[in-house]
């Protein structure tokens, strides 16, 4: 058994130790410095504890003995819990979606003995292994677009959305500048604008740039891609509701404040589903071809227990990752793109098929 520790015991930290001790094939520990959220983990017969993730030493001590790290932790984590797998010898996961803190594990890998395999999950995370592979047999790009949105199965309120994953990524999703290839130049775009609307299977959506989706596909599509743009999924109305808590009452310069607002106003519901579009087009066998790839994902029950699809789907991403890496199927140093895992390998793995 792979010895592997999970910091952090949230929504989606759960599904991960669900989903690892399942395999039997980890030697899990599961930390979190919070102890309510180690009862029910523990109650799947899992090695759990409390830990400080804040104080380097506690760190170091924590994931010394451990072939493998997750991170599940907010992604102001991300440096120290990375420069920690890396003293330790471990290869080091994580789901976050900020562009600064996977920049500095990069950083950090240049020098790694291990492999540093940061933005696993949706999106980032198995949204560009499907993208990366529908580029493949085009002899020449075009277009790349790429839409992902978790959304509720019922919504009921005005935002028609439910929290399904962590609040601090939304929040930094819908704040912080985004990346773009546009007309063959990378370029920042604004979070909440370039609106579109679409309809999938007779339901209506919009979609908008949010922050983060694209992972590192900027830079492995540069030079070979006209456009690539991330939007996020939403139903109709979303966004304005959104752009005027963060833009007109200014909400993104107060984020702890906007964070307690969504909190204490919009619940969370283990009934969503997550939606998957992307689109290519290029030459194709000398002709101008595009080809789409469209799935849904809803939620589904566990071993006896409810999960989210965003539970579900990013759980199952960082766990395929996982399970590359220690079969030896992905790079076992430095830094590993999402986008260096083959896609039927990833959706073949028992993790994967999540998503097939």
């Amino acid at each position: 058994m792979t010895p592997l520790i999970l910091l952090g015991a949230g929504k989606i930290g759960e599904t991960i130790a669900q989903f690892l001790h399942g395999s039997g094939d980890y030697e899990l520990t599961v930390a979190d410095q919070d102890p309510a959220r180690l009862v029910p983990i523990a109650a799947l017969g899992v090695k759990t504890t409390r830990a400080d993730f804040g104080d380097a030493r506690a760190l170091a001590a924590l994931i010394g003995g451990n072939a493998m790290v997750i991170s599940a932790c907010p992604y102001y984590l991300t440096p120290a819990i990375a420069q920690a797998a890396v003293a330790a010898g471990a290869h080091y996961f994580d789901l976050t979606e900020d562009v600064e803190s996977t920049r500095r594990v990069k950083a950090l890998a240049a020098a790694a003995g291990t492999a540093l395999v940061p933005q696993c999950g949706l999106a980032p995370g198995f949204i560009s292994v499907l993208a990366r592979a529908m580029t493949r047999k085009f002899e020449k790009l075009r277009d790349v677009q790429m839409r992902v949105g978790a959304l509720p199965v019922y919504p009921t309120n005005a935002l028609k959305y439910n929290l399904t994953w962590s609040t601090d990524g939304l929040i930094n999703e819908y704040c912080n500048p985004c990346e773009a290839i546009i007309d063959g130049d990378l370029r920042e775009t604004l979070a909440l604008e370039e609106i579109e609307a679409f309809s999938l299977d007779g339901v209506a959506y919009e979609a908008f740039n949010t922050s983060g989706g694209l992972g590192t596909l900027c830079e492995t599509l540069s030079g070979r891609v006209e456009n690539l743009n991330y939007k996020t999924v939403r139903y109709p109305g979303h966004r304005d509701l959104v752009k005027m808590l963060i833009r007109d009452l200014r909400l993104g310069q107060r984020r702890e404040l906007l964070k307690d607002v969504l909190e204490a106003s919009v619940p969370m519901t283990h009934q969503d589903v997550v939606l998957v579009f992307v689109t290519v087009s290029g030459i194709l066998d000398g002709r101008l071809t595009q080809e789409s790839f469209a799935k849904k994902i809803y939620s589904n029950t566990l071993a006896m227990r409810p999960y989210s699809a965003i539970q579900i789907t990013t759980a199952a991403g960082v766990c395929a990752m996982v399970d590359l890496v220690r079969e030896g199927a992905l790079p076992q140093r430095g830094f590993v793109r999402q986008e260096d895992a083959d896609l039927e390998g990833f959706l073949a793995n028992r993790f994967g098929r999540h998503y097939a």
